[in-house]
This record gives C-alpha cells, sequence and structure tokens, in this order.
C-alpha cells in the first residue's frame, strides 16, 4: 500500500467496494435485496459513484507533486463524484421518463457540465494524459460536428448544453454499450481474476509451467511465454503483466543463455498475447459480445484458434533459438514437481475450467464468474497456505477496488468517443463513406484499420482503441460482407500491435527495461516474434473458418493448414527447422516463408502445393545440415592429427 492511502482512505475504498460488488451481484442475480431493485441506468450510475471517488483517493495530481498525501481537492473531486451519480442515479426514472437529456431542470445540468470534466480527470489519473486528451477533444466534437471541412466528418451541432446533457444523461456516452458492459458483465471477472491471483494463482501457473516445460532446451524462455499468457489472459494489461511477470522471467532467460534484447522481446510478446488469450481476454472481448449483441461463447471460442497460432509461433521461435544456440534447460533442482504443483493448485485448474464451461456450454456469462470466484475463496479457505486471513482479505479488497475503479473510470472516459459519434449521427455515415473512399476495396479499407488500430494503440489502451474502431471500422467492414466477429476481432488485433511495435511498444521497452537491453532493438525483435499478430487477422477476414466460423470440416482443414503454414513461417523467420536443423541457405528460408503464406491460406490446392515444397525444403535443409556436420567433422578429425 502506498504512503497515499492511509487507514482511513483504505477503509473508504474497501467500503465503496463492497458496495459495488454488492450492487453487481444483487443486480445480476436479481435478487433484490433489502427491496432494492434499481433500473438499469440507475444501476450503472450507482457503480460511477461507487467506484470513480477511488481514483481520487489512489491517484495524485500529478505525479511530480512533493506531497502525495491525498489533499483538499483530492477530497472534493472524490465527494463530487460520489454525489452526482449518486443523484442521477437516485433519478434515474425521471431522467428516462421526462427525457432529461434534452431538457432538464437547472441542477442537473449544471451537474452534468461539473460531471463531464470530473470523469475526465479521474481518466487523465487513472488511465494517463494522452487518452484523456483524446477523450476531451472526441466529446467537445458535437460542438464543431456541422461545421467539419470533411464531408464524412460533418454531423448534427449540438451546443454545450446539449452536449453536457447528452454525454452525462443519455445511455450513448458515459453509460453507454462500453460501460453497461462493465456493469453486466466486467466486474465479475475482474474480481474473478483478483481472487484467482490472491489465492495462488501467479505462482501456481508460473510453477506449471516451469514443471512442465522447464527440463526441455530454453526452458526459461518456454515457462516465461505459458506463465505469461496465463498472466496477461487474467490482468487484460500486457504492460502491468510485463513487469510483473517479466521480473522472475527475463533473468532466468537471461541466465539460461538468451541475450537481454530476446528475453525482453519473449516477455513482451508473451504478455501481449496474453490479453487476447482466452476465456478471459481482459475486458475488450466482452465489450465486442456487447457491441456484436452475440454470448461472450462465440468470442472465446472464435478468439482461440488465432491465440494458438500466436503462442504457436512464439514457442517455436524460442526453441529455435535455443537449438542454435544450443541452450540447455534449467537445472533439475531448479524445477519442482509436477505431481506436487498440480496437487498444490488444482484447484486454479478446476476454476479456470469451471469457468470455460458456465460461459460456453451454459452461456451463463453475468453470473458465472461470481460462482468460480466463491468456490476459489472457500477451496482457498480450506488449506493453511492458502487461506485469506484478515490481512489478505483487507488486500484483496484494496486490490480489487483499484482494479475496478480503473476500469470504471477507463470505460467511462471513452464512452465520450462512442457518445459524441452517436449523438451527431457520424458513426453512421463514416463507414459509408469509407467504403466509398477506399472505391470498394476491402483490402485498402483493411490495411486503412490497421495503420488506424496501430496509431491510436500508441496513446491509447486495447480498450479504447477497439471501441472507438467498433463503431467507425467495424461497420463499414460487415457492410462490405466480411463476418462480423471476425471483423471486430481484426482491430482488436490489430490495436494490440502497438505494445510490441516501434517507435512505441511499450511492452517492449518496459521488458527491455528489466532486461537492460536496447530498447528499439528489443522492439524489433518482439515484432518478428509476434509475426502472427500482423498476419493472421487480415487471413481470418476472408477464411472466417480460421476463427472456427463454418463447418467442422473447412474449420478441421484451415486449423490444420494454419498449423503447418505457421509452423514453417516462424521456422523461416528464426532460421531453424525442428527435425531439419538449421537453415543456412537464405534463398530456402525465402521459399519456406513463402510456402508458410500458401499453407495458412484454407485453400485444398493452395495446401497440397505449400506441403509439397514444405517436404522438398525440409529435405534439402537436412541433407544440407548432414553435408555441413560431415565437413565440419572430417575437419576437427584432421586438425586434432595435425595437431
Amino acid at each position: 500500500m502506498n504512503q497515499r492511502i492511509n487507514k482511513f482512505a483504505a477503509s473508504i475504498i474497501v467500503t465503496l467496494t463492497l458496495i459495488g460488488i454488492f450492487l453487481a451481484i444483487n443486480q445480476l442475480f436479481y435478487l433484490k435485496l433489502f427491496n432494492f431493485n434499481p433500473i438499469k441506468t440507475s444501476y450503472l450510475y450507482f457503480l460511477l459513484a461507487c467506484f470513480m471517488p477511488i481514483s481520487f483517493i489512489i491517484y495524485p495530481l500529478s505525479k511530480k507533486l512533493s506531497n502525495p498525501k491525498i489533499h483538499w481537492f483530492d477530497v472534493m473531486l472524490a465527494i463530487l463524484s460520489f454525489v452526482i451519480p449518486l443523484y442521477f442515479g437516485i433519478n434515474g426514472q425521471r431522467i428516462i421518463s421526462e427525457g432529461w437529456e434534452y431538457a432538464s431542470p437547472t441542477l442537473p445540468t449544471v451537474l452534468s457540465v461539473v460531471f463531464w470534466f470530473i470523469v475526465l480527470e479521474s481518466l487523465r489519473r487513472a488511465a494517463g494524459l494522452p487518452i484523456a486528451i483524446i477523450s476531451g477533444l472526441f466529446s467537445l466534437y458535437p460542438l464543431i460536428a456541422g461545421s467539419m471541412p470533411l464531408t464524412f466528418l460533418q454531423g448534427q451541432t449540438f451546443n454545450f448544453i446539449m452536449t453536457a446533457r447528452n454525454h452525462v444523461m443519455s445511455t450513448n456516452s458515459i453509460i453507454g454499450i462500453p460501460f453497461d458492459t462493465v456493469g453486466s458483465l466486467l466486474i465479475g471477472f475482474m474480481l474473478f481474476g483478483v481472487i484467482l491471483t490472491a489465492s495462488g494463482g501467479g505462482d501456481f501457473f508460473f510453477n506449471l509451467a516451469l514443471a512442465i516445460f522447464g527440463r526441455y532446451r530454453g526452458g526459461a524462455a518456454k515457462v516465461s511465454i505459458i506463465s505469461s499468457a496465463f498472466f496477461g489472459m487474467l490482468s487484460g494489461s500486457a504492460i502491468s503483466n510485463t513487469i510483473t511477470t517479466g521480473s522472475m522471467t527475463i533473468p532466468s532467460m537471461k541466465k539460461g543463455g538468451y541475450p537481454p534484447h530476446y528475453a525482453g522481446a519473449i516477455e513482451a510478446c508473451a504478455s501481449t498475447g496474453g490479453t487476447i488469450t482466452p476465456p478471459i481476454m481482459g475486458s475488450a472481448a466482452f465489450i465486442m459480445a456487447s457491441f456484436l449483441g452475440v454470448p461472450y461463447g462465440q468470442i472465446a471460442i472464435a478468439a482461440a484458434i488465432p491465440a494458438l497460432l500466436y503462442f504457436l509461433a512464439l514457442f517455436i521461435q524460442a526453441d529455435g533459438f535455443a537449438a542454435k544456440n544450443n541452450l540447455k534447460g534449467l537445472p533439475a533442482e531448479q524445477i519442482p514437481s509436477l505431481k506436487d504443483t498440480l496437487k498444490a493448485g488444482w484447484l486454479h485448474l478446476f476454476a479456470l475450467a469451471l469457468l470455460t464451461y458456465l460461459l460456453i456450454v451454459m452461456r451463463n456469462e453475468g453470473q458465472a464468474p461470481f460462482y468460480v470466484s466463491l468456490l476459489i475463496f472457500l477451496l482457498a479457505m480450506v488449506k493453511k497456505e492458502t487461506r485469506f486471513n484478515k490481512e489478505k482479505l483487507y488486500n484483496l479488497m484494496i486490490d480489487t477496488g483499484k482494479v475496478l475503479t480503473n476500469l470504471t473510470c477507463l470505460i467511462a472516459g471513452i464512452g465520450f468517443i462512442v457518445g459524441s459519434l452517436s449523438i451527431t449521427g457520424v458513426s453512421f455515415s463514416l463507414s459509408r463513406e469509407l467504403i466509398i473512399a477506399a472505391g470498394n476495396s476491402m483490402l485498402l479499407v483493411l490495411i486503412a484499420g490497421a495503420i488506424t488500430s496501430f496509431i491510436l494503440g500508441m496513446g491509447m489502451t486495447v480498450s479504447a482503441v477497439y471501441i472507438f474502431l467498433a463503431v467507425i471500422l467495424a461497420p463499414a467492414l460487415v457492410q462490405m460482407g466480411i463476418d462480423p466477429i471476425a471483423a471486430h476481432l481484426f482491430v482488436l488485433y490489430w490495436a494490440t500491435v502497438s505494445y510490441i511495435t516501434p517507435p512505441v511498444a511499450l511492452a517492449a521497452f518496459a521488458a527491455a527495461g528489466i532486461a537492460k537491453a536496447n530498447p528499439m532493438k528489443t522492439g524489433f525483435v518482439a515484432v518478428r516474434l509476434g509475426i502472427v499478430t500482423f498476419v493472421i487477422p487480415f487471413f481470418f477476414v476472408y477464411y472466417p473458418s480460421l476463427i472456427g466460423r463454418g463447418s467442422a470440416g473447412e474449420i478441421i482443414t484451415a486449423v490444420g493448414s494454419a498449423i503447418l503454414g505457421v509452423f514453417l513461417l516462424s521456422s523461416s523467420l528464426e532460421g531453424y527447422l525442428i527435425g531439419a536443423g538449421e537453415i543456412r541457405n537464405w534463398i530456402l528460408r525465402g521459399i519456406m516463408l513463402i510456402t508458410s503464406l500458401l499453407l495458412i491460406i484454407p485453400d485444398i490446392t493452395l495446401t497440397a502445393v505449400g506441403l509439397i515444397i514444405g517436404i522438398v525444403s525440409f529435405i534439402l535443409i537436412r541433407l544440407t545440415n548432414k553435408k555441413v556436420f560431415s565437413i565440419e567433422g572430417r575437419r576437427n578429425i584432421g586438425e586434432n592429427e595435425s595437431f
């Protein structure tokens, strides 16, 4: 706990967090406890009242303040951020029935203006200045929409007061679809992630990866990939995951023989990949399910195949580097017993399996994470090592409060983007104009979307980029006949690219700091290791069978071919083919690279051609290595004899 949070402040955080969780459970389980059953909009306002004040308690006005303690202005903002949404929640029914978003009494009008700026300030404190500036500028867009010079950016203009009312009291902006997803889905999943980690889940998944992969060549890197994937899946944050797990995995990889920049790149890619890995995938995937109006299980199933291909590529390249450089596995004394590891932490695997079952089979999305969280809590209390004592419970609620506060401030703040584009009508016209500008070329629209996602990802979170492009770009892709889930996943995948791509590459640069490596060199290696993120989204847009959209035969063929393709792609990039050895000929590497793309395309003819070329390449590489070894062996014998 930092020095800013004293006992009184911590007690407020715990109290507000408990109230917020109670509200969510009461709403999602239809309990009507204490005869309390608010309408949905009131419920969302009450959640804002619970979690937004915490941002002003936890985060200072500026990190440069000499005195980081809570000041009078922090207290004032915390009180206002509690009282104002509480007022709107109490008057939720009147807001709807009397149309306050168009014409409201003086008090709610004034409070709307004040709350507008409070939400932006909470966003700045919780998520940083760049995203606060972007959301702030977009929140002002309705004031000038009618006078924009470009036709496709023109929309209906609103005055300042009408804009404030729409942002705060309509269901388009702050409490629009993104924040509705927080209230209906994300609170439970964030709580699940915190409880799983606090009960020892983080240590368990790290030890499990260590027990399974630690003994093999490049074992330290393989442990990093698997454990960071689990961490990233739970946290949903590439950067925080890189910093958290990287402090353990990067030194281990360096000790195992990996260069600092390579170790940092592996950790950055694994942590970033965790945010697009089912069954949790951070927050963006749940918002996607709300935008599309489909069960989250469909999103998780669709994302599973690309995630598998992503980590397969990462795994093969890490293994190839280890093979080329003769890197051994970890010492036996550093590897825990698999049996003992599973015995100690089986409940965490069981919890993930149960959550997956409830999500995909039972489709119990809103309630599932609460059931599983309760199960983990009860099972953890049975064992002395994992039991929650008073201090652990206290820290658990503080951590939960922080996580839910960050989520609340972020999603509410970027709601301004969705709201501004919606109320002006630009979100409906922009996609149409984008198609016209691209000359109805799907490829041009995809390239434009990829570039936009990458640029926005430099200053915004994955969730923020996804929400923005889900409004303006994804509809254009759907209008061109692209499968809706494929279109939205395309946006989501490209939103993660900037975390491992220079010049920003936040995850790669964070890992480079831990590894004491050159940041740019780490970033460029991360681009190569994470190549699937750049390539696969284009393929699954054209071939939805790569995300499980099609008949069983189509899916099996597509996945099998893609696995072979990714295997050859990774091997050509790393310069090592498992079973054949090092690829010393650059022409062969180029042929394998092209062949891999033929295999990834789910077409029978191209797959057959790719297989033939791949087999021939394998034989040539193997023969080349045998010849090299034979020559080197004779040379060594000659040298020994002359010696």
